[in-house]
């Protein structure tokens, strides 16, 4: 195996799945995950990620590091603080983070998650 590799920002995947149904506050989303990596550690991810329409709960215990590719999302934090998220946006969300996620139509992000 390589030492290197690229992510392929225009990767899909078959196998969707929908959001948990008890976090779901509304919609029915659906949710795409490629990980095109994962470090010989197993704590390294990186690939694409994509959902259609809805706003679900999310409590992360991962550090993640993403770029929306395409669409829009919103992203609330359990204080209220609310983040429009576009084409091009590059932010990070911290482990610990509680609040909300809200797809508005469709999204695709790139990844990278790191988890200790």
């Amino acid at each position: 195996m390589s030492n290197f590799q690229r992510i392929d920002p225009n990767a899909t995947s078959e196998i969707t799945e929908a959001v948990n149904q008890e976090k779901i506050i509304a919609g029915t989303p659906q949710q795409m995950t490629v990980n095109q990596f994962t470090n010989a550690k197993g704590n390294l991810f990186t690939g694409i990620w994509a959902s259609d329409a809805g706003k679900w709960h999310v409590s992360y215990s991962e550090d993640e590091f993403c770029t929306i590719l395409e669409g829009e999302a919103i992203l609330t934090e359990k204080n209220g603080a609310s983040h429009r998220l576009k084409v091009g946006d590059h932010f990070t969300i911290a482990s610990g983070f509680e609040g909300t996620w809200e797809t508005v139509g469709s999204v695709r992000k790139l990844y990278v998650i790191y988890e200790e």
